[in-house]
């Protein structure tokens, strides 16, 4: 039987090692499963596209995040493009309006209304996709998007796959055109996991103080107050290397 090596941290392995897990057995099962959404994905992110049956070929994707693929859909044919490209799937999370995506970039200082205009300014067609004129598809772009949206979720423990995922998965997305415009408004991926992987611990506290007089500004707060440690690392890194360039 084939061996793969699985690394883990020293103090998970040490745990794992105390409490007798049957580790072999457990990577198995979480494996199939893996497998299973990533194939899932796979085969409907390059096959035809009808938005009719989204709940049945996406099953583990939220409400909003069906909502906000037929959104992009809706927009790629409105304008005539052969294919869902990343922008569609990008504006169609803004046009959403209420998913927790939309939190975490406010939290790293991306305006969704910026981030719109800069999507339609880029309304050209990314490869891939359609063989004619007759049939809806994903661009190859957008496909490997979702696809990295399913691994992110896979990767953090998740059973299903949010827009919060699908915006990890186009920021990851190295060709796509939301890629582009996310990094060149300062989203780089690792930024963005943080932001999310705060945003999410941020929501479950809010749930169990819902007396919150604005949950959305609560939530943007604590997501903030989870990224002042890598903003300041930043900091401290770039005025590091600023002394030593004036060094030379």
């Amino acid at each position: 039987m084939p061996k793969i090596n699985v690394y883990l941290p020293d103090e998970l392995a040490e745990a794992v090692k105390n409490a007798d897990v049957p580790v072999s057995a457990i990577c198995q099962r979480a494996l199939e499963q893996a497998v299973r959404r990533v194939t899932a994905i796979r085969q409907t992110a390059l096959g035809e596209l009808s938005s009719d049956d989204l709940s049945d070929r996406l099953p583990s994707f939220t409400p909003r995040a069906r909502t906000t693929i037929k959104l992009a859909t809706d927009r790629a044919s409105t304008g005539g493009r052969p294919n869902v490209g990343t922008a569609d799937l990008l504006a169609g999370i803004v046009a959403e309006g209420g998913n927790l995506a939309l939190h975490v970039l406010r939290a790293i200082d991306i305006d969704p209304a910026r981030l719109q205009r800069d999507l339609e300014r880029n309304t050209d067609a990314e490869p891939g996709g359609a063989d004619d004129d007759s049939s809806m598809r994903f661009s190859v772009a957008a496909a490997g998007a979702l696809e990295l949206a399913v691994t992110e979720a896979t990767a953090l423990g998740h059973n299903y796959v949010g827009c919060e995922h699908l915006l990890l998965g186009l920021v990851a997305e190295p060709e796509g055109t939301a890629g582009r415009v996310l990094r060149s408004l300062g989203a780089d991926p690792r930024l963005t996991r943080r932001a999310v992987t705060a945003a999410l611990a941020g929501y479950v506290h809010l749930r169990a103080q819902t007396s919150a007089a604005d949950p959305a500004q609560a939530l943007a707060a604590a997501v903030q107050r989870q990224l002042q440690p890598l903003v300041a690392r930043i900091e401290r890194l770039e005025e590091r290397f600023g002394t030593m360039s004036g060094q030379e």
